[in-house]
């Protein structure tokens, strides 16, 4: 600003347009005037001014060519590990297979590290959603799931993937996925089981120099979507997390896991296996009730209950795998076929012992027979020696006599009220047993079932519970 004219007296000054003012309030208006012109400058159209970024062009700057972002490259290359923490939502569940010991699950598995080469100041925005495309052009974890033993993305629209960048450097990563999961399953206690099944997460090819894994920690790691339901088994809340760090001839690799408890419901099972056997176990004591001497009845219905009970075995063993060792219901369906075995063995004894008399009068006749036979052969050798006729006799050997009627006794009254007797005794007998088998049975079985569902379904569920 030069001074004003000395003509023009101390109270005016000269300004650079060459305007002569009075100091005081003519300035303020001038500077006042000056400004507004200046930003209806700015206003006109086609005037040139400072513009921001496209998101192209910030893009381009942030992971570009021309950026100097390789995603061939970790970050903190040749510094500390990069810690990507992992958080899951489980979406569904289901499909436990005891045939091929696996389970099937759909996630959203979600990824976060920090990369400070994606850092930025130059937009507005705190966070930045980017295409599933824009994958490819930054580096991302090598993550797998070590039990896995089949999966696929879903692209249904589009690739179900997220990518989220923020403004400290921050990523992530969201990936929508179907697993097929490895649950190797003890199934002793089947159908009264509690399987543990995991799922690991597992490094590929970084070592845990340079890559860490490890779950959320603000907010719950593992979460299952809203009214989940399982058909057959219940998925309890307590998830263990936890770390599998994995050693190879390769180096230490970072490792991650989680376990998930599936208690199964035997409601099928009772309607299918237990109630069907327990039914055919109870019919099979009918025969008890049925008279000894109808053996067609109790043979057939002897035979259709050890069939029906074979079959109804098979179809227990035909969902699980060739295991060697006996699981519950293995125990059930073998006691359950033996019963009813037991109960046509029954039968056998029943007839056995009731027919016992004919066998014994049998035996007697044919003693009582040959003593006979015996007192006459020495009776008629002593009549025929005088006369020379032994030999004839001796040569004959009593055939002629044994043939002959006359020497043929009618049965006395005594061994007919013997054999009345005999076979009273034995029918008793025989009755007998029917009436103590009507009460052994169901009771030995009523035994059997308490002892068996406190041990399977009260103790060592106990156990189970508590090792959880």
């Amino acid at each position: 600003m030069t001074h004003a004219e000395p003509s023009l007296g101390s109270n005016y000054i000269t300004t650079p347009l060459g305007w002569n003012l009075h100091k005081g309030m003519d300035f303020i208006c001038f500077v006042h005037c000056h400004m507004v012109a200046l930003a209806k400058e700015e206003m006109k159209p086609g005037t040139k001014g400072p513009q921001p970024m496209s998101p192209s062009d910030f893009l381009g700057k942030l992971m570009g060519r021309t950026s100097g972002y390789d995603a061939r490259i970790r970050p903190n290359f040749k510094g500390p590990p990069v810690n990507v923490t992992c958080n899951i939502f489980i979406n569904s569940f289901g499909s436990v297979t005891e045939t091929t010991m696996d389970y099937w699950v759909n996630v959203f598995l979600r990824q976060q590290w920090n990369d400070p080469r994606l850092a930025y100041q130059e937009y507005p925005d705190d966070s930045l959603d980017l295409d599933p495309s824009m994958l490819d052009s930054i580096w991302k974890p090598d993550l797998f799931f070590a039990n896995e033993k089949g999966a696929n993305f879903h692209e249904v629209t589009t690739d179900n993937k997220l990518l989220r960048i923020f403004k400290n450097g921050n990523v992530l990563y969201s990936i929508r996925l179907t697993l097929i999961l490895s649950c190797p399953m003890d199934l002793k206690n089947f159908p009264m089981d509690i399987q543990t099944c995991t799922m690991q997460l597992e490094s590929f090819g970084y070592t845990m120099n340079d890559l860490v894994f490890e779950w959320l920690e603000d907010a719950p790691a593992v979460q299952v979507a809203e009214g989940l339901t399982l058909p057959q088994f219940i998925l309890r809340d307590e998830k263990d997390l936890g770390y599998c760090t994995k050693h190879y001839n390769t180096g230490k690799f970072t490792c991650i896991e989680v376990k998930f408890h599936l208690e199964r419901q035997m409601g099928y099972y009772l309607i299918q296996m237990y109630i069907p056997s327990l039914l055919i176990v109870i019919l099979s004591w009918v025969s008890f009730w049925i008279n000894m001497d109808a053996a067609p009845a109790r043979v057939g219905l002897g035979i259709t209950t050890v069939l029906t009970m074979t079959t109804q075995s098979s179809g227990s063993r035909a969902s699980l795998p060739k295991v060697s060792y006996v699981n519950a219901i293995d125990i059930w369906m073998a006691v359950c076929l033996l019963f009813v075995f037991s109960a046509l063995l029954e039968y056998a004894a029943v007839n056995f012992v009731s027919h016992q008399h004919k066998e014994f009068i049998r035996l007697r006749r044919r003693q009582r027979r040959q003593r006979m036979e015996e007192d006459i052969i020495r009776e008629n050798r002593f009549y025929f020696h005088g006369y020379g006729l032994g030999h004839c006799l001796q040569a004959r050997d009593g055939g002629l006599m044994e043939g002959s009627g006359i020497y043929t006794p009618q049965p006395p009254a005594p061994l007919l009220r013997e054999k009345e007797t005999m076979r009273k005794l034995y029918v008793d007998q025989a009755k007998r047993i029917d009436t103590i088998s009507r009460a052994v049975f169901p009771f030995t079985f009523l035994i059997f079932n308490t002892f068996y569902w406190v041990v399977y379904k009260v103790l060592w569920s106990e156990d189970i519970h508590l090792a959880l």
